[in-house]
């Protein structure tokens, strides 16, 4: 039987351009290629294929995330490169966005120029 051990993962941008500059410049990920397709992404070893689509249909969900070790730094750096952290109403977040699961992970949001929710977990 095959293995489903190497996934690839999905997005979609209406500007590729911009795309490009919010995943290669202000997440720092290593730009692998631009296809006529899709741009694609290094992301730990794993590819990540944004797609070029002419629209986009709001999701209200997480479609991207990466563990880190330390939750504070890393919303830091990302807020010295433009980056506004997400305040959700239904979730008891403190002032930088951060909500505290009952177990104790740590998880802030923040969206991408196409508004794709990525987010931050610290375990």
């Amino acid at each position: 039987m095959f293995l489903l051990n190497q996934p690839i993962l999905f997005l979609a941008t209406t500007d590729p351009v911009r795309s490009r500059a919010f995943y290669e410049e202000v997440l720092g990920l290593t730009f692998v290629a631009d296809e006529p397709w899709a741009l694609v992404f290094d992301v730990g070893g794993t590819a990540l294929r944004i797609q070029k689509v002419e629209e986009l249909s709001e999701v209200r969900y997480t479609v991207l995330g990466w563990a880190v070790e330390d939750i504070r730094q890393a919303m830091i750096e990302l807020v010295e490169r433009d980056v506004a952290f997400e305040q959700y109403e239904f979730l008891p977040q403190d002032e930088h966005g951060v909500w505290e699961t009952p177990s104790g992970v740590k998880i802030a949001w923040f969206t991408d120029p196409d508004g794709n929710t990525l987010s931050l977990t610290e375990v």
